[in-house]
């Protein structure tokens, strides 16, 4: 077949090498000059952080929606309807909030070291198309470390970059759970808590590098599963593509409304070659109402 090698793998040929060596070309500017702007932030003291009261805690519940591909790289991909819990918790250390769930080691004006969560969405079996006959892809926890840095910030504190470090152990979500390798994401994250009108906007982009069992969890093929349209494959670790995702939520009295698009391209990827990747690029959206129940009396000082 065109475009395959001896073994039965594609070859990514010249200009896939070339996309490879400029995507970690840009890899690495992105975190050269990122600490670049740390270090200068550091020389130049940020504003300092103001304080406000909140409730410690807020619950409420609510519906989402969810449009993505089963993996990154997939040409299937999968809807979901779902209930929304609404968790808000200002903690010392453990908090849940804008930034997500996690749980705070080191919280200084110019960074913070957290322990943070995520995680990704089950894959159903299909009976047709390149997965057809494999097993399907469980859900997968993810848990580790992330630190955050703050890079600029305006006097008013309305606009913020920051470098974030997360790097989280993957786990899947099943009746015998099973590691699946680990993934680092270091990206650039541009947040407003409040634009006009009350909206919040959160910018993010990055690379992706995961381990070998990571990529082999979704790219690999064993020999018992290969096929002449899908022959065998071996992932390995390193560069897993980039990824680009935009948010924006409000609050509008009791009701909170959120939504995101997410960019994938893994065009360059270490595992670009597998026969399970159909798309160099993908996108996921994801939209969300819900309504507050309930808030706790006491309030705690809040940094923002």
């Amino acid at each position: 077949m065109p475009g395959r090698t001896a073994g039965g793998n594609r070859s990514p040929g010249a200009s896939g090498t070339a996309g490879g060596v400029m995507r970690m070309w840009w890899s690495c500017a992105l975190v050269s000059g990122a600490c670049a702007l740390a270090l200068q932030a550091w020389a130049e003291p940020l504003p300092e952080r103001r304080s406000v009261e909140r409730p410690l805690w807020e619950a409420g519940l609510g519906l989402g929606g969810l449009s993505l591909p089963d993996y990154r790289g997939a040409a299937t991909r999968s809807n979901y309807v779902l209930p929304l819990p609404y968790v808000v918790y200002r903690g010392d250390w453990l908090r849940a909030d804008r930034d997500g769930a996690r749980a705070v080691l080191v919280d200084a004006p110019s960074w913070a070291i957290d322990l943070s969560l995520a995680g990704s969405p089950p894959a159903r079996g299909r009976s047709e198309g390149i997965r057809a006959g494999m097993d399907d892809l469980p859900a997968t926890f993810e848990i580790g470390p992330n630190a955050s840095i703050n890079l600029w910030r305006t006097a008013r504190r309305d606009l913020q970059l920051q470098l974030r470090l997360p790097l989280r152990a993957v786990f899947t979500l099943e009746r015998s759970p099973r590691s699946a390798g680990a993934v680092f994401q270091p990206h650039l994250h541009l947040d407003s808590p409040s634009l006009n009108g009350g909206w919040r906007l959160s910018l993010q982009t990055g690379p992706v590098y995961g381990t070998a069992a990571h990529h082999r969890h979704y790219y690999g093929v064993a020999a018992s599963e290969a096929l002449p349209e899908r022959p065998a494959y071996q992932a390995r670790a390193g560069y897993g593509g980039w990824q680009t995702l935009g948010a924006v939520s409000r609050r509008i009295g009791a009701h909170w409304v959120g939504a995101f698009v997410r960019h994938d391209h893994v065009g360059g990827a270490v595992f670009a070659d597998s026969p399970l990747v159909e798309r160099r690029s993908g996108w996921s959206v994801g939209l969300g109402w819900a309504m507050v129940l309930g808030r706790s009396a006491q309030t705690v000082t809040v940094y923002e």
